[in-house]
């Protein structure tokens, strides 16, 4: 605060304020936020439609809504919907289930011994180098054309991510904390249970987003490669015949299929991580 003095007598000035203030934009309610997104798409499909009917887009490239519209009843009547995406559902779950698990086992295990980790941490690094594709064809003269193959596939992508996940979460356990438990009488199996596990779960949770994602990845090229069902197929199928309504019709079932799998696993993640959190508390 300044003084200055008028008359002889000091007074008292306020500060000069300097800059301003930080701009604040107003949050729009969620269900202005939706209508604006229903009403993109309705006019993108809009737009879409009158390209086509006015031959400014050729559907035989780009086919169109209505033709789209039309393939989809024709896929859901027919029963393959169900069947396609159930097919790539199961495969895609059990290669996320299995892929964090094993992966999850095996970055713990490395806990136990620096140089049983330092023996088989390059193998696993040159393991996630290798592009899985290359891997395609093996992975199915081994595993056959059924569903194995496919969950072989959604393991080869997720595993390694779910071990080196792990594996920084072991390594970055206290120390102190460790120490402490030793010092309180603990062995190895009860420092391993009570303050390894916990300490690394956080870093195996953070790894499940990215799983689900890489499983579905694993098991849609398992199927390019060669099915006799799933999504993945079906797009192949599709392509090979020039039919491009059912591509996209695939397709937009395969997007909404990995949007309700992300969302399951955010429930899943949520319930993880409260209960790690209540264990700590």
């Amino acid at each position: 605060m300044q003084t200055v003095m008028t008359s002889g007598i000091p007074s008292r000035i306020q500060p000069l304020k300097i800059g301003r203030t930080l701009p604040r934009e107003r949050i729009w309610p969620q269900w202005v936020i939706w209508n604006c997104q229903v009403s993109l798409v309705v006019l993108l499909l809009a737009s879409w439609e009158i390209g086509v009917r006015m031959e400014w887009i050729d559907p035989f490239f780009w086919s169109s809504p209505s033709a789209i519209l039309d393939t989809a009843l024709i896929f859901i009547r027919r029963g393959d919907a169900f069947i396609d995406t159930w097919f790539t559902f199961r495969s895609t779950i059990l290669g996320f289930i299995f892929g964090t698990l094993g992966g999850a086992i095996v970055g713990l295990s490395f806990w136990w011994s620096r140089n049983y980790s330092a023996i088989f941490e390059p193998f696993i690094l040159i393991f996630h180098a290798i592009p899985k594709l290359a891997l395609g064809p093996l992975v199915i003269l081994v595993f056959g054309m059924g569903l194995a193959s496919k969950v072989a596939m959604a393991i080869a992508l997720t595993i390694v991510v779910s071990i080196l996940n792990t594996y920084s979460g072991v390594q970055a356990v206290d120390g102190d904390l460790i120490r402490l438990m030793y010092s309180l009488g603990a062995n190895r199996w009860q420092v391993f249970t009570k303050v390894v596990i916990p300490s690394a779960m956080p870093w195996i949770i953070s790894s499940l987003r990215v799983n689900i994602g890489l499983a579905l990845a694993g098991a849609i090229v398992g199927e390019f490669i060669s099915s006799q069902y799933g999504l993945g197929r079906k797009i192949l199928y599709a392509g090979s015949t020039y039919d491009i309504a059912l591509i996209w019709v695939a397709t937009i079932v395969l997007s909404t299929l990995a949007m309700v799998m992300y969302w399951l696993v955010i429930q899943l993640e949520k319930w993880l991580l409260k209960g790690v959190m209540h264990k700590k508390v």
